[in-house]
């Protein structure tokens, strides 16, 4: 049986299953991308929830293996080399395991790259920029009289729906037939953007069809409809 005791993390989340990925996260846009990629490859995992309410995420557990405190992370028993390694930030575990599995990542090297430009785009763009918008639609800003902070973020995710909307235009998914890790890390932040921070009347998302389009294909996978609710909250 694998050991993973050298790692404090197990201490707080025991693995049950230590010959399995272990992965510890939460529901949220960056942290499903990793639960849909693991449903999507069929790679044994085992899902821990890191609760935010009760502060999982700064405890000297989860710090150890993400001193950056941000789901999600994960804990491989045969990492590179065969050896238990650890890994933090959402794009760098996709790479990984896309690479692992052999799936969902171009073998030749302009696809390659193309795709983890994608994803890149994800990271640095959508996923701050609409996560700006959502707290001052949802939460704390929403009270702001001053309406110019929300509205530079209402601008700026307008601006990356488009670039998203042209280029679904005339490609099924962002790498055009191949359904890859870009997809799996952008469009679960469109989800999030119109549904749970309710702010597609204000971003005018019926203007973006090719990625209302390509959103309700990515939903529709049974994979995703798995991922989205993994780590189940408590």
């Amino acid at each position: 049986m694998t050991d993973l005791s050298a790692f404090p993390v197990t201490k707080k989340w025991p693995a049950q299953h230590p010959d399995r990925i272990q992965l510890y996260s939460l529901p949220t846009p960056n942290g499903v991308k990793v639960s849909i990629l693991l449903e999507e490859t069929g790679l044994p995992y085992e899902p821990h929830l890191v609760s935010f309410e009760a502060n999982d995420q700064t405890s000297p557990e989860f710090l150890s293996l993400n001193p950056n405190n941000k789901i999600p992370a994960i804990l491989d028993p045969d990492g590179p080399d065969g050896n238990p390694f650890g890994l933090f930030e959402s794009g760098a575990i996709m790479v990984y395991l896309a690479e692992k599995a052999g799936m969902f990542l171009p073998r030749d090297a302009a696809g390659r790259y193309e795709t983890i430009q994608w994803l890149m785009f994800q990271m640095g763009g959508i996923g701050p920029m609409f996560g700006q918008l959502g707290f001052f639609v949802k939460f704390g800003g929403k009270d702001f009289e001053d309406k110019r902070p929300r509205d530079r973020y209402v601008a700026e995710s307008k601006r990356l729906l488009g670039v998203l909307n042209g280029r679904l235009a005339n490609r099924a998914w962002m790498m055009g037939d191949e359904y890859t890790i870009a997809d799996m890390a952008i469009l679960p932040w469109v989800r999030n953007l119109i549904g749970f921070y309710g702010a597609g009347d204000l971003v005018g998302f019926p203007d973006f069809p090719h990625v209302a389009r390509a959103l309700d294909a990515f939903i529709a996978r049974p994979a995703v409809a798995r991922g989205l609710d993994i780590p189940k909250r408590s």
